[in-house]
């Protein structure tokens, strides 16, 4: 060999192949000196096919260029292909281990983490079509019986793996013993919710509230008062995996409302002949004392600076949730559990 191309582990790939004309002898190995002797049967029906009689064998591995004329052996060694970028962009989709970076970026891009073992369940119960693949740890396994079918069935990969595996796979030590990679849903339009809305419809808005754990409290005290539509800026943050685990089952009953703009989203909800009711803890009227619209979008903001001025200045209804005071605010997803507990009771009860 002129040329010494190393694969995995740093050895080298060396494979030997007998010449077409060699078909009627054995010769000597060339590496280990052993060989030669007895010539091959030439009966009919005696003689089994070499590897290099099958149809196509060799083909993607080994090229006629590379056999020198002179030796009825040829010694062929290819390197390992390296995918970089570049080679990626140059190669041709069909050629053997052909990677497309941009395909799996983008796949990556669509899909998300859900771990903990309410949310899967409830996941699996909602939309079981969405799941790309899951983890287990043995110990859930019983309790995961019908999903578990369901995936052979489906021809979806899963695997039973101990506590570090799995905490690798979902990014988290908290992940409940079970971890799913589903595809991510995208936002509804504000068009296509009103399509279908009723006369007693509450709509949740949030303002730059992105804390994961907050988003799941709120979607478990949406889903358990019966809101159903929350409008955000960003329709995947309510699919991040630890604000699926808080909310423990709750994602599944709640839909992303999302538009190209916040403050535009919340104008076709008042001409569609919804009340904007924002929320302040110092400002407002009093909580147990205001009538709560049947029809309204109630907006909150961050626990920090609340909703922004333009919001609160442009709402149609100003509330606060009376207290002792001895601290400044409630955390926005309590916060919006008092609240949507008090509008159930006036318009839902």
């Amino acid at each position: 060999m002129s040329e010494e191309f190393k694969g995995k582990g740093g050895k080298v790939k060396v494979m030997y192949v007998r010449s077409d004309d060699d078909s009627g002898k054995r010769t000597e190995n060339p590496r280990t000196g052993k060989g030669g002797g007895r010539p091959a049967t030439s009966g009919k029906g005696d003689r089994r096919p070499r590897r290099d009689d099958k149809p196509g064998a060799g083909r993607d591995r080994f090229s006629d260029r590379d056999a020198p004329s002179s030796s009825p052996w040829r010694t062929v060694s290819r390197p390992p292909r390296d995918y970089n970028d570049d080679t990626i962009e140059q190669a041709e989709p069909a050629e053997k281990g052909y990677v497309d970076r941009e395909v799996i970026r983008r796949q990556r891009a669509e899909e998300t983490r859900v771990y903990g073992e309410n949310a899967c369940q409830a996941l699996f119960q909602s939309r079981p079509d969405s799941i790309v693949r899951a983890w287990f740890i043995q110990s859930v396994t019983p309790r995961f019986k019908e999903a578990l079918r369901w995936m052979a069935a489906n021809r979806k990969a899963y695997h039973v793996v101990d506590d570090a595996e799995l905490a690798k796979a979902s990014g988290t030590e908290h992940h409940g013993g079970v971890c799913f990679i589903i595809k991510k849903r995208n936002g509804m339009s504000v068009e296509s919710w009103l399509e279908n809305a009723g006369d007693d419809d509450c709509v949740l808005a949030l303002e730059d509230v992105g804390n994961p754990h907050n988003l799941g409290g709120i979607m478990r005290s949406c889903a358990h008062f019966g809101v159903k539509g929350l409008l955000v800026e960003d329709a995947s943050l309510l699919e991040s995996g630890a604000a699926v685990r808080t909310a423990e089952g709750g994602a599944e009953h709640v839909q992303a409302i999302s538009g190209e703009n916040f403050s535009d989203g919340l104008e076709r909800f008042r001409k569609a002949g919804y009340a904007i009711v924002t929320t302040s803890s110092h400002k407002g009227t009093a909580l147990y004392q205001a009538q709560l619209p049947k029809k309204m979008v109630l907006v909150l903001g961050q626990e920090r600076d609340g909703v922004s001025d333009a919001t609160f200045d442009n709402a149609d209804m100003r509330i606060a949730i009376p207290g002792s005071g001895n601290v400044e605010s409630l955390n926005v997803s309590v916060a919006t559990g008092v609240l949507l507990a008090e509008w159930w009771r006036q318009n839902k009860a």
